[in-house]
């Protein structure tokens, strides 16, 4: 989703717009309300942008990648194949072997100062990070 501005109360460190949400729910109900603000769950291209976002990072939030679809098969909801990863040590482990935290198709970023990356049930009540991708005046 492009525009040329941010919303107030959305973080603006370049090309893109930042929106933490004050509320938490599902990794769908974050979507949706990102959709509604006109962007998208954060799709975490580069080691910059996980550094800008590491500092600002106050409690455990959706992003956009899941493997929903094909389990293993990690895709942003642009539809692409992450290039820069950022998994928390054993992670993804869909769950681990005892079965107590079910299917975990859903990725959120961490509080631990790096911005880990964590696979999670979907339905894990989660705070969520929207992005807006800005249209650059040429």
């Amino acid at each position: 989703v492009q525009t040329s501005t941010c919303p107030t109360g959305w973080i603006m460190p370049g090309v893109s717009c930042y929106y933490f949400s004050n509320e938490a729910g599902s990794w769908d109900e974050g979507r949706r309300d990102c959709i509604r603000r006109g962007a998208d769950l954060l799709v975490m291209n580069n080691a910059e942008e996980k550094t800008f976002l590491a500092a600002l990072i106050k409690q455990e939030a959706w992003i956009g990648l899941n493997d929903k679809e094909t389990e293993g098969s990690w895709k942003w909801v642009d539809g692409t194949s992450p290039e820069f990863k950022n998994w928390l040590g054993s992670q993804p482990d869909n769950g681990g072997t005892s079965g107590r935290w079910g299917e975990e198709d859903c990725v959120c970023v961490n509080k631990d100062g790096k911005a880990s990356w964590n696979d999670f049930s979907c339905d894990a009540a989660k705070h969520w990070i929207c992005e807006k991708v800005l249209k650059l005046a040429v």
